[in-house]
């Protein structure tokens, strides 16, 4: 066998426990009893220092001096296993080690305090995080910005200042358009009780009709929606509110979008680099555009309404205009995954503000509520009733992943771009959505991004698909045209 051979079976067994590390984090979130939290955090740190010891093997090393792609596609793969490689060597395995368990256990006491409304309990666990953190990310970072370091785990290619300067550019085109919006009259909502069981039953369906393989997947409850898994193996959650099935069922679409691109890259692909989204930003992008246009469309809302009436009878709404309306609402929130469409980012940009202080040591830990609560007062004009519509809402810091938060509001514009290329290449789309059929449209999201896994970089994944370079104009545009729309601006 030759070098590049050797390098690529070494590898497949390194993703394949990769993957087993990844199915144990979803059964922390799904099944695994309450109180296995710390022998968990030690099987975590367990298998994380097996794929440490892997990925920084010196024998890599040699394999990727003397190998050589037969392809555009090895190239590739020899590229993102290079990434991998030269991350690892940077980061001491103790580290790595420390660093699984302390965010396993992080993760259970982060949802204790936040069921108990108690900041203070989850502080010191948090401060531990951010400690360790910042370690792997000045040896990351060898010396330059430590937030760049963290960012390019998630999105490889882009800095803390491109991205500032791309929120800069989006923050005063969406306050300004909130502001006109939240002028107008709000319009009416759900009301009644929604039955949780007939919620799973519907949200199975809007599931398949996303075109999400149950074959290979499955769908859960969890206190955080969140998709895991990739090639055969894809699963993904969501949570019920017994007055907003809205919650459930776009929560569904949301992590359905995820699941979808890791179900339809290239099965050649399956167990190396390139098997899966090449970035969260890219990621993103699928779950957002499928969420929101094409989930809260006026087309697709006209037939999802016509499949909850016969479920829930009378809940308020007369028609197919006024349920769009409805679910389209424009409203104050604390909550970012349940904000609407022009209010998410606004949330996102706050998060990308406090996370950075926190790396750079610029906000102590001790600090980070006031901090939240003084921000989140400033940005939208309400102070925060209590720390679980707060600082403790959010999963990711408890389990350390400090950079992913901006990859949302990537994600956000990535899809605006798509999504205007996506209709020009479906002309009749309106006419599909509003008779529940998605085919084309995923299907045009499968052939030109999704198959390709990770072969190209996130930049070059959505060029190549929307035929142009990322730009916030698509999204700005599209905000402003619905929302200018439905509240007759």
């Amino acid at each position: 066998m030759s070098a590049f051979d050797d390098l690529m079976a070494y590898e497949r067994d390194t993703q394949a426990l990769g993957q087993i590390a990844g199915r144990l984090g979803w059964d922390q979130e799904t099944m695994m009893p309450r109180g296995a939290a710390p022998q968990r955090g030690e099987e975590m740190a367990a298998i994380e220092a097996v794929l440490h010891a892997r990925r920084s093997d010196p024998q890599v090393a040699d394999w990727l001096a003397r190998a050589e792609a037969p392809d555009e596609v090895g190239a590739a793969q020899l590229r993102e296993i290079r990434r991998s490689h030269e991350r690892a060597v940077k980061v001491p395995g103790d580290l790595a080690k420390r660093i699984a368990r302390v965010t396993s256990e992080a993760q259970g006491k982060w949802a204790a305090a936040r069921a108990a409304e108690d900041v203070a309990a989850f502080l010191p666990v948090l401060e531990e995080v951010v400690a360790l953190k910042r370690e792997e990310g000045q040896a990351l970072a060898a010396g330059g910005d430590v937030y760049d370091a963290m960012i390019a785990d998630y999105e490889h290619g882009t800095t803390a200042a491109e991205i500032a300067a791309l929120f800069d550019a989006m923050r005063p085109r969406l306050v300004d358009l909130r502001a006109r919006v939240l002028d107008k009259p709000a319009p009416k909502g759900v009301r009644g009780h929604f039955d949780a069981d007939k919620q799973m039953a519907l949200t199975t369906t809007l599931a398949e009709t996303f075109g999400y393989q149950m074959r290979h997947g499955r769908v859960d409850k969890a206190v955080h929606p969140f998709c895991s898994g990739s090639g055969l193996d894809v699963r993904v959650t969501t949570r019920t509110s017994d007055d907003d099935p809205f919650n459930c069922f776009y929560s569904t679409i949301h992590e359905v979008g995820h699941a979808a691109y890791e179900q339809n890259i290239d099965q050649a692909y399956l167990l190396t680099p390139l098997g899966r989204g090449v970035s969260m930003g890219v990621h993103e992008s699928q779950s957002r555009i499928y969420e929101n246009q094409l989930g809260r469309s006026r087309a697709f809302t006209g037939w999802l309404f016509d499949q909850m009436v016969p479920q829930f009878g009378d809940f308020g709404i007369a028609d197919a205009d006024a349920f769009y309306a409805a679910v389209n609402a424009v409203h104050n929130g604390y909550i970012r995954t349940e904000a609407d469409e022009l209010q998410y980012n606004l949330h996102v940009m706050m998060r990308f503000d406090l996370e950075r202080a926190l790396m750079s040591g610029d906000l102590q830990v001790q600090d980070l509520e006031a901090a939240w609560n003084d921000r989140f007062a400033a940005d939208f004009g309400y102070d925060v009733d209590k720390p679980s519509n707060g600082c403790l809402q959010d999963v990711h810091w408890s389990v350390g992943l400090f950079g992913y938060f901006p990859t949302y509001s990537l994600g956000n514009v990535y899809a605006g771009c798509l999504y205007q290329t996506l209709r020009q290449a479906v002309p009749d789309l309106d006419k599909q959505l509003a008779a529940g059929d998605t085919v084309a449209a995923t299907s045009w999201l499968r052939d030109n991004l999704q198959t390709h896994g990770g072969l190209r970089s996130p930049v070059e994944t959505i060029t190549h698909a929307a035929g142009m370079a990322p730009s916030p104009e698509p999204l700005l545009s599209y905000l402003e045209e619905k929302f200018g729309a439905l509240y007759e601006l």
